[in-house]
């Protein structure tokens, strides 16, 4: 996959330079938790032809680990980037690092999260996108099981911004379908935890219906999980967000994801929002530091909106 060689690339990229094309117009660094994780991976992936096509440089690298990521943005300042698109693994511990990188005359882009060192940060209501997918996982539970069905949350606990978006989907599901049992509340941030987390859960559960996921990445593991264990039935639903297009694909062929909220648009259309911002930053226009981002909940009626 072109992500993960890319991910290769720039493991060595400081030590040994052999990634940089020497006439870059500029140089933009993306650093997020999981390059396996299809919203970050797809937008990484598009980012690169965009920014490649237009001359500059990508570089794209990922850690859960906040001390390496600070060391990944002093390795970026010392490199001499023109811009930063950061998903903090965590905004305290990288408050510092990243007001060293705006001194150093470098734009930081925080992705989801607002911090103080930054020009921009593109944002959501993380509890507010939990409740939407708890909305349409509690209204499948009340519509197809008359209010009473095992579910499961799949979580990401350990990441403020996430937990946020957990408590949303925890809190509405409760007041919505307070009949139904959750079984089980688990992390799973790409598919392979989200598979293994599903697997055993379907183990422990055979009477498992619905599924929560606080991302895609969880989401299209989770399908995979029911297909392989014989588990999908026209009632069995998984709800998600990011709407990547392994969901769509999935939601499109009648399998177990029947929701996704889309935030803003694919991760093709976002890796095209991020060139416009980030290049319009490059060349010293001034945008609104804070941009609130759609939240668009997506069925198999409407998927020709990820389009």
């Amino acid at each position: 996959m072109r992500v993960l060689l890319a991910a290769l690339c720039i493991a060595s990229i400081f030590a040994l330079g052999s990634c940089r094309r020497e006439e870059a117009r500029y140089i933009v660094a993306f650093a997020v938790q999981d390059l396996t994780n299809p919203t970050w991976g797809g937008t990484a992936e598009e980012l690169d032809r965009l920014i490649r096509a237009d001359g500059g440089e990508f570089i794209f690298m990922d850690t859960r680990i906040p001390s390496v990521q600070i060391e990944q943005v002093e390795n970026f300042i010392t490199r001499g980037v023109d811009a930063i698109i950061i998903h903090v693994a965590d905004p305290f511990a990288l408050e510092e690092v990243l007001g060293r990188a705006r001194a150093a005359g470098i734009r930081v882009f925080s992705w989801d999260t607002d911090i103080t060192n930054s020009d921009i940060n593109w944002l959501i209501s993380n509890y507010e996108l939990g409740s939407v997918i708890g909305y349409h996982a509690a209204r499948w539970i009340n519509e197809r099981h008359g209010g009473v069905a095992d579910y499961a949350i799949l979580n990401f606990d350990a990441e403020a911004i996430l937990l946020e978006r957990g408590n949303g989907i925890r809190n509405t599901m409760a007041r919505m379908a307070p009949n139904a049992r959750l079984v089980a509340d688990q992390p799973a941030i790409n598919a392979l935890e989200g598979q293994s987390a599903v697997e055993t859960i379907l183990l422990a559960n055979p009477d498992l219906q619905v599924i929560a996921s606080i991302g895609g990445g969880g989401a299209v593991g989770a399908n995979n999980a029911v297909l392989a264990a014989g588990r999908l039935t026209e009632d069995f639903g998984i709800f998600a967000a990011d709407a990547t297009d392994l969901e769509i694909l999935a939601m499109e062929q009648g399998e177990a994801v029947r929701m996704s909220v889309m935030i803003s648009g694919s991760p093709r259309a976002n890796a095209g929002i991020l060139f416009n911002l980030v290049t319009n930053l490059i060349d010293g226009h001034v945008a609104e530091r804070n941009i609130m981002r759609e939240l668009i909940p997506i069925t198999v009626e409407n998927t020709h909106l990820t389009r």
